[in-house]
């Protein structure tokens, strides 16, 4: 009964979200499949690895489809998607937990760079509303 309350809640947040929140989602879920990939590792358990990697690579696959390719960011954050991503395949044929431990970092900043932009957008969404 509780697991089914808190699939309904989560699909709801899914659904609520604005894009901004969506993408945040996406970094979070990316960064928890690369944990659950180097316990993997960790544990020898190649399948929990390569199953977790391979979730962690389809997030930053539609993190690259989805990039606004008008935007003046989508040349920098381009090639680092891509870097990631290849990063990600390393790490899987190699069993190597440096690298990664080195796409999580990388993956970390994209996310903490993120929650601030959710951040002041949501504050001056408040702001300009609070004026009219």
């Amino acid at each position: 009964m509780v697991q089914q309350h808190y699939q309904a809640y989560k699909n709801n947040s899914v659904n609520t979200a604005s894009p901004a929140e969506l993408t945040l989602m996406l970094y979070n879920g990316c960064l928890k499949f690369i944990k659950h990939a180097k316990k993997g590792i960790e544990n020898k358990d190649i399948q929990m690895k390569n199953t977790n990697i391979q979730k962690a690579q389809n997030i930053i696959s539609e993190l690259m489809v989805t990039l606004d390719q008008d935007a003046p960011i989508a040349k920098d954050m381009m090639p680092l998607y891509d870097y990631i991503n290849r990063r990600l395949i390393d790490a899987n044929v190699k069993n190597d937990l440096t690298i990664l431990m080195e796409a999580y970092g990388l993956v970390e900043q994209f996310r903490d760079t993120w929650k601030e932009v959710v951040k002041k957008t949501r504050m001056q969404e408040y702001s300009e509303s609070a004026r009219a």
